[in-house]
């Protein structure tokens, strides 16, 4: 049995009871960073042992993890903020389960983008989530395809290219797109801005950027 346990994207209060459940029972907890997770795990008095599973050794480590799982032992994977798999590991592991029938149970729980979304105040009847934009190889040719999008679009980013990404859309899809960029969710200084490309571009290149990123613009008109 694999789990993908979500984990909170920034106040630990914000984890099912399930999941605190479910990494007491496993064998095995794969993490995205021990240092990170280790927090969480020892918040909650968590003792289990615990091994990396990152994008720097999926690979290596893909069959070893399979070949165990199919000798019965019980696994949950988790990331440092959010539910595995979305922009973070775990596609190759689900994917090499579901080949070999082994079981897979995805929780539910914390995804930084669906409160981005839904407090930005734009549409949430149509979106398309594209994670984080290619930074060199594709991104024009995205971007010229997204321009024409009439979902609302969504994107994660890091602080350190917020306003460089946020210049790059109003190039290519007009200065006076409704946006929101959240940062720091879940957190003591959450913040929501909101208003136009150009105006929230313009915010933070005066204030500068900390945290974790998620961005929403609108569709095409």
């Amino acid at each position: 049995m694999l789990y993908l346990v979500p984990t909170p994207v920034g106040n630990l209060k914000d984890i099912t009871l399930r999941a605190l459940e479910v990494l007491q029972e496993v064998d095995l907890i794969l993490a995205e960073d021990t240092r990170t997770s280790g927090k969480l795990l020892q918040h909650y008095n968590i003792q289990k042992p615990v091994t990396p599973y990152h994008q720097h050794n999926e690979h290596k480590v893909l069959r070893h993890l399979v070949d165990q799982l199919l000798t019965g032992r019980k696994m949950a994977i988790i990331t440092d903020a959010g539910t595995p798999g979305i922009s973070d590991p775990a596609f190759l592991l689900v994917r090499e389960c579901v080949r070999n029938d082994i079981r897979v149970e995805c929780l539910p729980g914390a995804t930084a983008f669906v409160p981005a979304l839904v407090n930005s105040g734009l549409p949430t009847q149509r979106f398309a989530f594209e994670g984080f934009l290619p930074l060199k190889k594709g991104r024009h040719t995205l971007l010229t395809q997204l321009s024409e999008d009439e979902r609302t679009l969504i994107f994660y980013e890091s602080p350190v290219r917020l306003v460089k990404t946020l210049a790059d859309f109003i190039q290519y899809f007009g200065a006076d797109r409704p946006c929101s960029v959240s940062r720091e969710l879940t957190k003591l200084f959450e913040e929501n801005a909101r208003g136009t490309l150009q105006e929230v571009h313009d915010h933070f290149q005066q204030k500068g950027v900390k945290g974790e990123i998620v961005i929403i613009v609108a569709g095409k008109p």
